[in-house]
């Protein structure tokens, strides 16, 4: 029997050890440097078809349909003004059972979480050393204490200091130059968006989107702001607490057309948004990344969560066929969803009139034309 370690119990952590344990040859422990899973109410996430589909190998198909929900476009709406741009239909990528699903991201940890054995997860415990000898792979905890496995695969993030550990050097991921503005909304008082779409609102220099993560009228939004800051503000940990800064930023959000959304704005947070700045190749041929630590994405793809997951069956199949090409195969993916989600936010936060008026236009031609939206949406949301 082959022992693994998962550092870390996040989506693509528990996803992993889910898939392991349909398995006998393998036996894991999951590591978790916190003193426990978060699972506090908070936003959602967007889980396209690709990922939908994989969940399901390991019994989601019989979640709780109460916490999720399932919008069948995506509607685009000019910022500034009260005027719908154009739609995205994005059913035409569903199956007959399997969807496009918003869930809240502590809900979707908890069924992961929920599917394994208790005793399976460690928490409080952090690596500080990795000694990786041709027979097996020896770890060195906070605590002292060391474990020797066979495969050790990194899931602890974009700050992953499993992943400095083995590249023997600090790694640390880029600022994009924006920020994340994060919070829950009612539906009871929201007015002017089809609440069982996904509602994507574009302006100059910001977007936001606002969604249902259930069926209870809860309601996801995500505002992300272009925002230059320096290293001491990056290294500020109270910065992003600070309501000063908070409304500073959340006044450019004050401008939307439709006052609804920000009017019933509650639970907000702010944050940084971070992304990898290179796909890293471990030397060793049973260490993988994967998650975040692998690569973090601009989040103006919505697809952060669904390559998690997707990237994690893929390393299950190559553990299944003993195969090492894992890394090539994840990085055409990665490279081609790195690219349009740079490309959309480009797209999103335009702010010359004219190249608006123009890319309004297109809009409304590529998201009616199937060859365009098999091409862009469809090798993403369907190819595993």
């Amino acid at each position: 029997m082959k022992k693994v370690a998962i550092i870390g119990a996040g989506i693509s952590g528990l996803f992993f050890a889910n898939l392991l344990k349909q398995n006998s040859k393998y036996n894991f422990t999951i590591y978790e440097k916190n003193k426990f899973i978060n699972l506090e109410k908070g936003y959602g996430v967007q889980l396209s078809v690709n990922s939908i589909t994989l969940l399901n190998k390991i019994g989601f198909n019989n979640f709780n349909q109460q916490h999720l929900y399932n919008p069948k476009k995506i509607d685009f709406y000019s910022f500034l003004k009260s005027k719908k741009i154009c739609d995205l239909d994005i059913k035409i990528f569903n199956s007959r059972e399997i969807n496009y699903t918003t869930i809240q991201r502590s809900s979707l940890i908890e069924f992961l979480r929920d599917k394994l054995p208790s005793n399976s997860i460690k928490y409080n415990n952090r690596i500080i050393k990795i000694n990786n000898t041709n027979k097996n792979i020896e770890i060195t905890f906070n605590n002292k204490k060391t474990a020797i496995y066979d495969y050790l695969i990194a899931c602890d993030g974009i700050f992953s200091s499993t992943k400095s550990l083995l590249m023997q050097k600090e790694i640390k991921p880029k600022y994009s130059n924006l920020i994340a503005i994060r919070g829950l909304l009612d539906n009871k008082n929201l007015y002017g968006i089809n609440k069982k779409n996904i509602s994507l609102f574009l302006g100059p220099n910001l977007h936001c989107v606002v969604y249902p993560f259930n069926k209870n009228g809860d309601f996801n939004f995500i505002g992300i702001l272009k925002k230059k800051l320096n290293l001491d503000e990056l290294n500020n940990l109270f910065l992003f607490k600070d309501k000063k800064f908070l409304s500073s930023n959340l006044k450019y959000f004050t401008k939307i057309n439709n006052k609804s959304i920000l009017n019933n704005l509650k639970n907000i947070k702010c944050f940084p948004i971070f992304e990898s700045n290179k796909i890293y190749y471990p030397n060793q041929d049973k260490v993988f990344l994967l998650g975040d630590a692998l690569y973090a994405f601009p989040p103006t793809f919505a697809q952060g969560a669904s390559q998690s997951i997707e990237a994690a069956y893929n390393l299950y199949e190559m553990f299944e066929k003993n195969s090492h090409e894992f890394i090539k195969k994840r990085s055409k993916k990665i490279r081609m969803i790195n690219r349009r989600s740079k490309f959309n936010n480009f797209v999103f936060h335009l702010s010359n009139p004219l190249i608006i008026f123009v890319r309004d236009i297109l809009m409304n031609y590529l998201l009616k034309n199937k060859k365009f939206l098999n091409a862009y949406l469809g090798k993403i949301y369907k190819k595993m």
